[in-house]
């Protein structure tokens, strides 16, 4: 966006005193002063309001406790209510899915009972995620959101899709397996969202999504969101998308915020020195990656036996124990998470201050998004990297 826009966006805001009265009887969570890094606070100055939003969408965003927006929602926001496509790209952990679901509740309409918006996501953890986000922000819209992954029931959907619902968030195959058998109508609706696009459009799901977006209207608008971007997305903005407003908040890997340290240890020394850190470091919340699902459980089961609270999460357990591990990590239950790469996409729980790889990951993408899981929204954490000496 340019300066010269932002300006022009800052002098929409409501300035007379009837308009900020509504304001005082919102309730606002209190007020986080930690420090923030440059990628959340360096920003035009624009406030929420110069977006000339809904007063409903607004109240929402209060009480979620966001104050001004991001540099991602201060590119994105006013972009995407224009209708156009978007290709942004930026640093996990600064503001991205609230860039995507401010312009789309935005526009729906909640007199319309349509599914009038689509997010895809990788993972049945983001999923349930940005369908709190949805929720959570339109919470006065009247606006049904509905979630939909694999490893659920699809009965269940079928009744769900029989009442109104004005924004799907799910993975790729499910919507398909939806789409396909015409129990979600996709026909009229105009967003098409995919978040951790690199991760979507893999080799893997690439045939799915191309498929979906048959399904829509050929005016449809599509939003991509990522932190990294390879040639697979490039290929498919090209193929997919008009004219997109291309927005690069990355100009590398770039993990600003978070202090990273590396400990060369011998395998059978990880554990103590996992152990070291534990009893040093000021822990909030941690989440400890390893490579294999195998050496999730028997990790978690080495750090309970140190006295310390753990759980533990992998593609190989059953949906629902994941949901409640995932759930009760969230709400503070327990301090510690060994998982596997499932939660290395979008994830954002901000209390998470330290991330450990207890394996250090196979590539540069996969190390991004696993420390990513610290440092949200610009807050200061730590990541470690235990690597075993040959």
């Amino acid at each position: 966006m340019s300066d010269a826009l932002a300006d022009q966006l800052k002098g929409t805001s409501l300035n007379d005193a009837a308009s900020e009265d509504w304001k005082k009887n919102l309730k606002l969570p209190a007020k986080d002063n930690r420090q923030q890094t440059e990628d959340v606070t360096n920003t035009k100055g624009l406030e929420f309001e110069n977006f000339q939003l809904k007063r409903d969408l607004l109240m929402g965003i209060f009480e979620a406790g966001f104050e001004k927006p991001s540099p991602i929602q201060e590119e994105a926001i006013p972009v995407a209510l224009t209708g156009r496509d978007v290709l942004a790209r930026a640093k996990n952990g600064t503001g991205k899915t609230a860039a995507f679901v401010i312009p789309a509740l935005e526009k729906i309409n909640p007199k319309v009972s349509k599914i009038q918006c689509l997010i895809l996501v990788p993972t049945r953890e983001l999923a349930m995620q940005t369908s709190q986000v949805c929720k959570t922000l339109g919470k006065h819209l009247g606006i049904n959101v509905m979630v939909t992954t694999g490893g659920t029931g699809l009965r269940d959907d079928i009744i769900r899709l029989q009442d109104p619902v004005h924004i799907v968030v799910g993975t790729p195959g499910r919507i398909l397996d939806l789409a396909g058998k015409t129990v979600a109508d996709l026909s009229e609706c105009p967003m098409f969202i995919m978040d951790e696009a690199d991760k979507l459009l893999s080799i893997e799901f690439t045939p799915v999504i191309e498929q979906l977006l048959q399904f829509h209207p050929k005016d449809r608008q599509v939003m991509l969101f990522s932190a990294t971007f390879p040639l697979s997305v490039k290929d498919f903005s090209d193929k997919n998308m008009a004219n997109p407003y291309e927005i690069n908040l990355m100009d590398e890997l770039t993990l600003r915020g978070i202090t990273q340290y590396y400990a060369f240890v011998e395998e059978k020394q990880k554990v103590h020195c996992l152990n070291t850190l534990f009893s040093k470091l000021q822990i909030n919340q941690s989440i400890i990656f390893c490579n294999s699902t195998n050496r999730v459980e028997l990790l978690a089961k080495k750090i309970t036996e140190l006295g310390y609270s753990c759980f533990y999460s992998h593609a190989k357990m059953a949906q629902q124990a994941r949901n409640r591990v995932f759930h009760d990590f969230r709400n503070g239950v327990c301090r510690n998470l060994v998982c596997s790469d499932l939660l290395t996409r979008g994830i954002d729980i901000q209390a998470v201050n330290v991330v450990i790889n207890f394996d250090f990951p196979k590539n540069a993408e996969t190390y991004l998004h696993r420390i990513g899981r610290s440092g949200r929204y610009g807050h200061l954490a730590d990541g470690w990297s235990l690597r075993a000496i040959p």
